[in-house]
């Protein structure tokens, strides 16, 4: 090798050592950079005062999960039921009703009624349904806490516990049942005591507590799964006062109905009653109605008269508050009446629809959900000073209470109305109506020549955001009442953008008895 290319090969060594040095250097003074960065900060200020991070001990919640599945878990019964169902025969395109309690009960059912006059086609059909629920045992004796819905006009009811031979099902009987609730008691007769379950109390569960849900869904017997309290107080189900729910994601399919949500305790603090979803499945949000609720009616099913006794006045309201219909009615707080029964203790005491209560007893009253309360824990017979503002004048009356049940005892199912053969002009709010006809007025138990009934709504109308539906008959519209599509139209060319409308309005199929709601919202 000559010299000149032992030169190269040197120069070029002594590049390379070179770089390395430099870019050794520059690395250096670098991450002292970062360093001093780090201890001074951006401003230079020193982090000696901060603490160090640490990681928590692992907590063994899958063991705490498993625990109570297997202390619980025998409590929890899957219910089978069978029922025979009358139905109708109908035309091709007419729809059947929501509830068969009328289902072929002859020429004088409100259902023959809509069949005949929106020419509909009648023969009775008997057919054989089969149900899938759970259950909880709350007793040794064998009482078992569940959904009405899942007994409910059960011909036979039969219970499977999870420790049963394959095939082995216990005979149940229906001890008592309440409808506001959706809740039933039913029991089961073993030659042992049963395996119950504890109560817990739903008030002392706060959102993001664990849960578990226990129950047969889609037949799967001794399911458990796990989620949190997602929210409390939820009102799901409009005009259904007794009903606020725990909202959980623990997964709750069909199936899972009656069965009990449970804490970290192993203690039951809900029926599992109902999921939100679009196809009928989990979609992870579930309700369960809360312990405390559960076991106020438990105590009056199992008592002497197996019902629950509940005090009212007689009036109805807007479940949901409605700042359109304060402004309307002139009243900042309170409850406003959207219907009173015929013959009730509120009509003897003079209460009016349109009247907003603000006080009971002397005590201020501003939801809905406190009026119910308070007069739904007062016996029957009892007396209650009733303060409320008429036309913006405080007025005061005495109310006697009554039995709810009995006072509002007689309800029609909800039934379509159809299509007439008219086609009436469709309003600017996304209705068409029409006045009632004599035999509709008649059928329906409306006074001759009142209100107007909803043909159709218009999808994503203002009418289908206030939940205005066909074969809803419109009474009142902002306290002018309506009684030809003549009334209708004029009112309604009077309101304006940004406008509060408020309609007193009969649900469709409802009777005098079932009484008139309010239907509201601000006009876009």
């Amino acid at each position: 090798m000559d010299s000149r290319a032992i030169w190269v090969r040197l120069k070029t060594r002594r590049w390379v050592y070179s770089f390395s040095i430099v870019a050794t250097l520059a690395l250096g003074i670098l991450i002292g950079s970062i360093v001093s960065y780090g201890v001074k900060g951006k401003e230079g200020q020193k982090s000696s005062d901060a603490t160090p991070l640490s990681v928590p001990a692992p907590q063994q919640l899958s063991n705490a999960f498993s625990q109570i599945a297997k202390d619980l878990g025998p409590s929890v019964v899957n219910i089978n039921t069978e029922s025979t169902v009358k139905t109708q025969r109908r035309r091709r395109g007419s729809q059947t009703p929501d509830d068969e309690d009328n289902g072929g009960s002859g020429g004088n059912s409100m259902d023959d009624f809509f069949n005949r006059f929106f020419g509909g086609q009648g023969g009775d059909a008997a057919i054989r349904e089969r149900s899938l629920g759970s259950g909880v045992i709350v007793d040794p004796k064998g009482y078992i806490v569940t959904n009405r819905h899942v007994v409910e006009k059960a011909d036979r009811i039969r219970v499977r516990l999870q420790d049963d031979p394959p095939g082995v099902q216990h005979d149940a009987k229906v001890i008592g049942e309440d409808p506001e609730t959706d809740l039933a008691v039913i029991k089961i007769d073993l030659d042992r005591a049963a395996p119950s379950a504890k109560m817990g109390n739903s008030d002392s569960m706060e959102v993001g507590d664990w849960v578990l849900a226990i129950g047969s869904p889609f037949g799967q017997v001794g399911t458990v799964t796990a989620g949190i309290v997602s929210a409390k107080g939820r009102d799901i189900v409009p005009n259904r006062q007794f009903q606020t729910f725990i909202q959980t994601d623990a997964a709750i399919n069909p199936g899972n109905s009656g069965g009990p949500l449970v804490n970290m305790n192993g203690e039951v603090i809900g029926i599992n009653t109902a999921i939100l979803s679009e196809t009928n499945a989990y979609a992870g949000v579930g309700f369960s109605l809360p312990s405390n609720t559960v076991v106020q009616v438990y105590n009056q099913l199992i008592g002497p008269e197996h019902r629950v006794s509940r005090g009212s006045i007689g009036i109805m309201f807007d479940s949901v508050e409605n700042p359109a219909i304060a402004r309307v009615y002139g009243a900042g707080t309170g409850v406003t009446v959207s219907s009173v029964v015929a013959g009730s203790p509120a009509d003897q005491a003079g209460l009016k629809v349109g009247d907003t209560i603000t006080t009971v007893d002397g005590q201020k009253v501003t939801k809905g959900a406190e009026l119910v309360a308070d007069i739904a824990a007062r016996k029957p017979g009892a007396k209650v000073a009733v303060g409320f503002l008429r036309n913006g004048k405080q007025q005061d009356t005495t109310v006697t209470i009554a039995d709810r049940a009995k006072l509002f005892a007689a309800r029609l199912n909800e039934d379509d109305t159809g299509n007439d053969e008219s086609t009436p002009k469709q309003s600017k709010l996304g209705i068409t109506v029409r006045k009632l006809t004599p035999e509709m007025a008649e059928r329906l138990d409306m006074p001759a020549g009142k209100g107007v009934i909803v043909q159709d709504v218009k999808a994503g109308s203002f009418a289908e955001d206030i939940n205005l539906g066909r074969g809803d008959v419109i009474l009142e519209v902002n306290k002018q009442p309506v009684n030809s599509e003549e009334d209708f139209a004029k009112i309604e060319s009077t309101l304006k953008s940004g406008q509060d409308a408020v309609f007193l309005v009969r649900p469709r199929g409802s009777t005098a008895q079932d009484g008139t709601i309010f239907m509201a919202g601000t006009l876009p």
